[in-house]
């Protein structure tokens, strides 16, 4: 039976991609907003080229001398009209002769040329206006007093072999007299190469070349971005994008109740869409990962904790990542005892559960023990889970990533529900079905998806977004708010600067 809760990704098609099996229009120009440096670059490539062909290419110069066939006067009208037609029969004929070598071998011994009848044939062209007896002869090269001394040259020595070859006898008059009417002059701008063409053609390429660039781009990334890669893979609820924040680096814990900034009221927007996942059969015990390390699984089950409870409900924020534990140092906790020293049975919960506010608590992970898995898969994680339930209304646990080790899991039989945290720009979407299937594999109840890291794209975010929307501050705020901006620049400064070898990098306190 097909997962009905994961998309087999492997798939030609999914569940959601019934009768939608092309790209429509908005997802080209989503493609294109998403992708424009990838035209931009091709764009630049293919006009530099053109530019670049253009100057190191040699000019080529092409000088076009006139012929006029005719023949002798005639003395009848039927004589005169037959002699025309005889003209317009012949005059293609006598355009292929010009560069036939009985007429280039005489043009090259005159003018001293170093060059065979074919190769100067290669350079030479001819054209016949329509309905007309004139031949063009062109000659091109890259000397334009050359070339036409060439043209006039060819046109000339073809009049004088014309005549030779329609000779009836040795005493006769040719019937056929082609004449020299407008002789080549040397051309003053040259035919190639032409600035303008190869530009137009640089600007076409590049355009067409970086559309099916980014077109292909797209198709091949397989990175997890936003709303539209997760419902390609799981067939779960996004509960919220969380937007990325440069300042979440040295500052992780940025919501309180007076931040009003875009990533603060995501999680106020996470913490209402918990609240009607499930009415009936409200899930109280939350675990919280991710595929993969990095995603901010800990920042995220960190604030979601301060927000719930900022609405007053009594929540604790559970450390059960026993491999890297982040959590307590993101709120400057002790964290020397904790869950694990619990579990085997050293300290009760009461002594290790620190208060952080008002109605939030953390346990930390503890020490970290050789058999993480073990532990929290054991009757005391479930008598531990079983007492927080009755203490407090959320029960938030941060737990390992999915994909390197079991612990999540293991974990998500204990809680009332998982949400996945999926990073922007990190996770791959067969990586997120990797870990749907993990947890569909012991039966775990996903609640949703996460996004974190979202890019703040104008394309993404409402327009107050981007600015704080919340009351208007006052004077004390303001001064409050450019010293906590004063302090994250001082600490980046601190960060950034060099350090004798002998220094170790850690908190300057």
């Amino acid at each position: 039976m097909p997962d009905p809760d994961v998309l087999d990704y492997a798939a030609p098609t999914t569940r959601r991609d019934l009768g939608r099996s092309v790209m429509e229009l908005h997802d080209y120009l989503r493609v294109l907003r998403r992708r424009w440096l990838w035209i931009a670059l091709v764009l630049a490539l293919c006009v530099g080229g053109a530019v670049a062909a253009t100057n190191m290419a040699t000019p080529i110069y092409r000088a076009t001398a006139q012929l006029f066939i005719s023949t002798s006067a005639q003395n009848s009208v039927s004589d005169l009209a037959q002699g025309s037609s005889f003209t317009f029969r012949q005059v293609t004929t006598y355009a292929d002769m010009v560069t036939a070598p009985v007429v280039l071998e005489p043009v090259i011994l005159t003018l001293g040329l170093d060059e065979e009848p074919e190769q100067l044939a290669a350079r030479i062209s001819t054209a016949v206006p329509k309905d007309t007896v004139l031949i063009n002869v062109s000659v091109t090269g890259a000397d334009g007093e050359r070339e036409a001394a060439i043209a006039n040259a060819v046109a000339e020595q073809f009049t004088r072999t014309v005549s030779d070859l329609e000779q009836p006898d040795a005493r006769g008059v040719s019937p056929v007299k082609a004449s020299l009417i407008r002789p080549a002059k040397a051309p003053s701008t040259p035919v190639a190469p032409n600035p303008s063409r190869n530009l137009a053609l640089g600007l076409s390429l590049g355009v067409m070349l970086g559309v099916a660039a980014a077109v292909l781009r797209e198709v091949l990334d397989t990175r997890i971005t936003g709303t539209t890669d997760v419902q390609r893979v799981a067939d779960r609820p996004v509960l919220g994008a969380i937007t990325f924040d440069r300042g979440a680096a040295l500052n992780p814990l940025m919501v309180h109740d007076g931040d009003y900034s875009p990533r603060a009221e995501a999680f106020r927007s996470v913490r209402t869409n918990l609240q009607f996942i499930d009415a009936a059969d409200q899930p109280r015990a939350l675990l919280f990962t991710s595929s993969l390390p990095g995603e901010g699984k800990s920042t995220t089950a960190a604030n979601l904790a301060l927000t719930l409870a900022a609405s007053g409900a009594p929540v604790c924020v559970v450390e059960a990542d026993l491999r890297r534990p982040k959590l307590l140092e993101y709120m400057g906790l002790d964290s020397s005892a904790g869950l694990t020293s619990v579990l085997i049975g050293q300290v009760s919960l009461d002594d290790v559960l620190q208060p952080y506010g008002e109605h939030l608590m953390a346990l930390g992970a503890g020490p970290i023990p050789p058999n993480p898995s073990e532990l929290l898969g054991s009757p005391a994680m479930r008598a531990v889970m079983e007492d927080l339930r009755k203490r407090f209304e959320y029960v938030v646990v941060d737990a390992p990533p999915l994909l390197p080790v079991t612990d999540a899991a293991v974990l998500s039989k204990v809680v009332d529900g998982t949400i996945v945290v999926v990073g922007s720009g990190i996770v791959r979407r067969h990586q997120l079905s990797q870990s749907l299937a993990t947890l569909k594999s012991v039966e775990a109840k996903v609640l949703g998806i996460l996004l974190n890291r979202v890019p703040a794209a104008a394309s993404q975010t409402y327009g107050y977004y981007h600015h704080e929307y919340g009351p208007e501050p006052t004077a004390e705020t303001r001064r409050q708010a450019r010293r906590e901006r004063a302090l994250l620049r001082r600490e980046a400064r601190w960060w950034a600067r060099p350090r004798p070898a002998e220094e170790p990098v850690g908190d300057r306190r």
